[in-house]
């Protein structure tokens, strides 16, 4: 894969694009990066923490959260590449080098692309719920979808958007949709909170980043990749199941698994303590 060029972005102009937010008083950079369909707030449970050690630097990627729209080329967003030069360019329009990458879901993969290509710009990384292919390929790789229903659920995104929308935010925060009311629990809040997170982007700019978040396959990218990864793993996710964690850290080079006892594909939502502390640990 060629190398990507350097950025034409000067640092103001990419904070503006990107909806940049930098915390924090640390020496050391850590960059969180969001899955699909959702935003920088999103890691909101885990910034204080982090803010105390660490510069935190948060991002929507364009087509995203409150990111710069007018910003978005249809031809580069139908890639995951068009997601990872977003993180290239903030890291070069800031001058950043050797930070510790933290992505959830496909953002893990879009961080591997990103490791692949400019090594330099991370020292280690985290994944939370990572898969590097959502498809059920053969017998050795299942990676929890058949074709068909992806296709199907690409094409419910056309026809009734909040029906996607109330149909895949439960599956992904790993509760049941319940009604808006005082007897909402906290988990019930969170489905609420993607689902008006993946209904609040324009089905312009979220069908294509699902397209290239589902429809890919970058097994092929793990054996290349060199810096220490801690991968965080649920023990009951609809979307990534364990084996596929355990898959990921058998094919990257220098990879700790951690499997963490909860429900859905958010751990840095419904558990960000555990979360922290794996984190902790593992830096």
């Amino acid at each position: 894969m060629p190398k990507t060029p350097q950025a034409k972005y000067k640092s103001s102009d990419v904070m503006l694009r990107n909806n940049i937010q930098l915390t924090g008083k640390g020496e050391k950079t850590i960059i969180l990066a969001h899955g699909f369909g959702c935003n920088q707030s999103m890691w909101r449970f885990m910034l204080p923490f982090l803010e105390k050690k660490y510069q935190v630097l948060l991002f929507d990627y364009v087509g995203s959260g409150n990111s710069d729209f007018s910003a978005y080329e249809a031809k580069r967003y139908q890639h995951l590449e068009g997601y990872a030069l977003d993180i290239i360019e903030i890291c070069d329009a800031f001058d950043l080098k050797d930070t510790i990458f933290v992505g959830h879901s496909i953002s893990s993969t879009i961080g591997w692309i990103v490791a692949q290509q400019r090594p330099e710009l991370f020292s280690k990384m985290v994944a939370v719920c990572p898969s590097p292919c959502f498809l059920n390929l053969n017998d050795e790789y299942q990676g929890g979808f058949e074709k068909q229903d992806l296709e199907g659920l690409i094409q419910l995104m056309d026809k009734d958007y909040i029906g996607w929308g109330n149909y895949l935010a439960p599956i992904v925060m790993g509760n049941d949709l319940s009604p808006i009311g005082p007897g909402m629990s906290e988990g019930d809040a969170l489905v609420h909170e993607l689902l008006s997170s993946f209904c609040a982007t324009d089905v312009t700019y979220s069908k294509p980043f699902a397209q290239a978040t589902f429809f890919s396959d970058y097994r092929s990218l793990l054996p290349e990749i060199f810096h220490p990864c801690l991968i965080l793993q649920s023990s009951n996710d609809a979307l990534v199941a364990v084996n596929v964690g355990k898959y990921t850290q058998s094919k990257l080079q220098d990879a700790e698994l951690e499997i963490i006892e909860g429900n859905g594909h958010c751990l840095h939502m419904t558990h960000p303590m555990h979360v922290l502390n794996s984190m902790q640990a593992f830096l």
